[in-house]
């Protein structure tokens, strides 16, 4: 579904990825894990194309997506679930969802607003309730709920669990489950251990721009 090989990549000549290779399986959940500043949201952002790879390859479907720009990989059905959530808060949970909402892909059944409100049961009694009034666990879910409007075949999770409280961060886990279960494939950066050895079917290590061994 989505390989990196050889990937480099920073901001300006600070170099963040080194080498970096890993790879997403077709229903899949991955998850990235490592402390903060190890290369995580980096990893993400190059891979939508918001970072500029400066070498090495991202295949997505088996085609090569590394010189393309963000828009354009989402078309292809890359989802991106950025760690800061980015809703649109003066637009209600409903009109969120609607913005979001892109075709069907083949293959795959398509996300409606009442799949959307069974996988998070939380949003289901808020369609009208702006997104300013809204917890950050709440706000997180409507990020994740909007972004699979868009029908992806893959999505990339930043920082999933990250300020949830203990209750929301296991409905999420279940969440992210749910999308598995579903056919999604899933990359996720994760600093929570706990929450990565519930929800992953593999895991990378990253410290310091680089892939761990083992």
């Amino acid at each position: 579904m989505l390989e990196l090989r050889r990937l480099n990549a920073g901001y300006g000549r600070a170099q963040v990825l080194f080498d970096l290779e890993l790879e997403l399986r077709a229903g899949e959940v991955a998850v990235l894990a490592g402390r903060n500043g190890g290369g995580k949201s980096t990893t993400l952002k190059t891979i939508m194309g918001l970072v500029t790879a400066s070498s090495g390859e991202v295949i997505f479907q088996g085609r090569r997506i590394d010189s393309l720009q963000p828009f354009e990989v989402a078309r292809l059905g890359l989802g991106y679930v950025p760690e800061d959530r980015r809703i649109f808060t003066d637009l209600t949970v409903a009109e969120n969802l609607e913005v979001g909402r892109r075709p069907s892909r083949p293959g795959l059944p398509p996300w409606t607003m009442e799949r959307m409100f069974a996988l998070f049961p939380n949003l289901a009694g808020m369609r009208a309730r702006p997104g300013s009034r809204m917890s950050g666990g709440e706000q997180k879910m409507l990020a994740i709920a909007r972004t699979l409007m868009g029908n992806p075949a893959a999505i990339l999770l930043d920082e999933p669990s990250e300020g949830l409280a203990p209750v929301i961060v296991r409905q999420m886990a279940e969440a992210v489950r749910s999308l598995k279960g579903a056919g999604l494939s899933v990359l996720l950066c994760e600093q929570n251990p706990r929450f990565a050895g519930d929800v992953a079917d593999r895991v990378y290590r990253i410290e310091k721009g680089r892939i761990l061994p083992g």
